[in-house]
């Protein structure tokens, strides 16, 4: 994958091995890799390929063996590798949207509450009105005081991602976004996820499993085996 322009994300001779018992399993293997700013990629393969390893090492929740990992974000570069735990957090929490394949909603608080709990970590109460605006601009106008158990799982995914999305965030990670969903569900969740972000000129990547959200972006890479990997 040539990339243009600023790269949000650049991926240099990554590495990351996992002990199981006494044996190492090799799950990236000299991976390499850019994507431009406003981008979108979906990263694909079997289970146990490295999908979720890779993008927990993008948003620097996991360390890499060996490698180099620079996002820029918006106007803060930063060098994933190198950076402390503390870093990496300030970093998801300011510069990163990320949403997850089981929600990771917080039981005890609102819809509202749920979106808005990025900006309210950032002192940003100047956005709980854009909230409001995203939930309505994603069908849940009339849900905002309701707690998750009562959702359905699709709007469940609508909230992950609205709240994912409400900082406008540089990158958006999203680890099997519609993998607990129905067909239906999930075509919708994919709408939502790269057409909002497309329309914030927001980069994602996605890890995913289903052929029809992998096609909705701008460039595919799929992990075959250790070292073996295709980038279109």
């Amino acid at each position: 994958m040539q990339a243009s322009g600023q790269n949000v994300v650049a991926v240099a001779g990554l590495h990351k091995n996992y002990l199981d018992g006494n044996n190492t399993v090799e799950v990236l293997k000299d991976l390499s890799f850019a994507l431009a700013a406003g981008k979108s990629l979906a990263v694909t393969g079997p289970s146990g390929s490295g999908k979720s390893t890779l993008l927990n090492i993008l948003a620097g929740i996991v360390q890499s063996d060996a490698g180099e990992v620079t996002l820029t974000l918006g106007e803060h570069h930063f060098a994933v590798h190198t950076a402390t735990e503390r870093q990496n957090t300030a970093m998801r929490r300011m510069h990163m949207g990320y949403v997850y394949q089981f929600f990771n909603l917080v039981p005890t608080l609102t819809v509202l509450e749920n979106v808005r709990l990025p900006a309210r970590l950032n002192q940003r109460r100047d956005l709980d009105t854009a909230a409001v605006d995203l939930l309505q601009d994603f069908g849940l106008g009339g849900r905002l005081s309701v707690f998750p158990e009562v959702l359905s799982g699709g709007e469940q995914q609508r909230v992950a991602v609205a709240r994912a999305l409400l900082l406008q965030p540089p990158l958006i990670l999203a680890d099997e976004p519609t993998g607990n969903l129905d067909a239906a569900n999930s075509a919708h969740v994919a709408d939502l996820l790269f057409e909002t972000a497309q329309q914030l000129e927001v980069s994602v990547v996605v890890a995913t499993h289903s052929e029809a959200v992998a096609a909705r972006a701008d460039h595919h890479l799929h992990l075959l085996a250790p070292g073996q990997v295709s980038l279109t």
